[in-house]
């Protein structure tokens, strides 16, 4: 099993940023595809970034390229997300998530997902 645990968001002014860190226990996930997702209020869940345990391959969905980074210790079995230039339309859940799959975290599903932490961007 796995269990991923969000921490980080917030309430933040419009061009601010915020850093979101997702903790990582369980079983082996050094061949999963990790990856943040968002979900805002009446919309469905959606993609933001991900990231392999290996290597320096990262994607981002077109509507944070160049204000989000998302990272990775694999010490520390952590993800992060470091948001900029915040926005109020990036306010939703933000979750981490797990998969072998990385067509299905590009497609915002995964086997394994955080239970989300809340970002607040106000105008």
């Amino acid at each position: 099993q796995v269990q991923l645990v969000e921490s980080g968001g917030g309430l933040v002014q419009a061009g601010g940023s915020l850093r979101l860190s997702c903790t990582a226990s369980g079983r082996t996930l050094s061949r999963h595809v990790m990856g943040w997702f968002r979900q805002a209020p009446g919309k469905g869940r959606e993609y933001v970034a991900g990231i392999y345990w290996t290597g320096d391959s990262t994607g981002y969905a077109d509507s944070v390229k160049g204000r989000f980074t998302i990272s990775r210790d694999n010490a520390k079995k952590m993800i992060y997300l470091q948001m900029n230039s915040l926005k109020p339309e990036d306010t939703a859940v933000y979750y981490c998530a797990a998969d072998l799959n990385r067509f299905r975290i590009a497609a915002g599903s995964s086997d394994y997902r955080g239970p989300g932490t809340q970002v607040t961007v106000s105008s």
